[in-house]
């Protein structure tokens, strides 16, 4: 990273995100909308196989699959995406820690 990238970084990494995922969607005709009603289900378009899509500001920059962590839906990445869509080969892990890593005991931020 050069010292001109850094700095944008710097200046721009607070800067807010809105991410999004979404399950799936259904057409229907509104006669079976106006059905609905409390313990009814609308099947979606997408497996319970696949990855979600994982959009940013409208564009698609990942694909993940739905778990859970603390209690809260929470989306675990399984693949980037470049600019043009395709799937970015994946990071070298040497290069930098695994940031989902459990910190050893005692370290700053462990809850007592």
């Amino acid at each position: 990273m050069t010292a001109h990238n850094s700095a944008a970084f710097a200046r721009f990494g607070d800067v807010a995100v809105r991410l999004s995922v979404e399950l799936g969607r259904a057409e229907m005709p509104l006669r079976d909308v106006l059905m609905l009603g409390e313990g009814s289900t609308v099947p979606l378009d997408r497996m319970t196989d696949e990855l979600l899509d994982v959009t940013a500001n409208g564009h698609v920059i990942a694909r993940g699959e739905v778990v859970a962590e603390k209690g809260r839906f929470a989306l675990r990445i399984v693949s980037l995406l470049g600019e043009e869509g395709e799937e970015l080969p994946p990071a070298d892990e040497s290069a930098a820690p695994d940031a989902a890593a459990d910190p050893a005991p005692g370290a700053p931020g462990d809850a007592l």
